[in-house]
């Protein structure tokens, strides 16, 4: 964790911190949405032919959900600070990105989104790194 002259946290420390937890609540809310659009309306998704990792458009949309829900529960993880939050944001965010390359014909453009906002995180949990110096 980045320190103060004074041995304290520094502002930029829990800032990142924070940022990763936002990042991930908007990152859970997509995919949660997402899950949903998938569910209500299949006319919704565009789907292509031919593809390696095929599933339904339903099965899609309960991934999705799911993952964006306990996504959600990760990014107020966050905001305890605890290490066993961080970890669990990293799995998250990491999940996220393959369930969103996976499901790229389906949904381009808001995966590549997604995929970002994850690697933001992960890039923010790893940035802050308590007890490594």
């Amino acid at each position: 964790m980045t320190t103060t002259a004074r041995g304290g946290p520094s502002a930029l420390a829990g800032g990142v911190v924070a940022f990763a937890g936002v990042m991930m609540l908007i990152t859970g809310v997509l995919d949660v949405f997402r899950g949903i659009a998938a569910l209500g309306e299949d006319q919704l998704v565009v789907s292509s032919a031919d593809y390696t990792f095929e599933f339904d458009v339903t099965g899609w949309g309960w991934i999705h959900l799911i993952l964006g829900a306990v996504t959600v529960l990760a990014g107020l993880g966050l905001f305890s600070g605890a290490i066993w939050a961080r970890a669990f944001a990293v799995l998250m965010a990491s999940l996220i990105i393959v369930a969103n390359f996976l499901s790229l014909p389906y949904y381009p453009v808001w995966s590549v989104v997604v995929i970002a906002m994850a690697a933001l995180v992960i890039w923010a949990v790893f940035r802050d790194r308590p007890g490594f110096g």
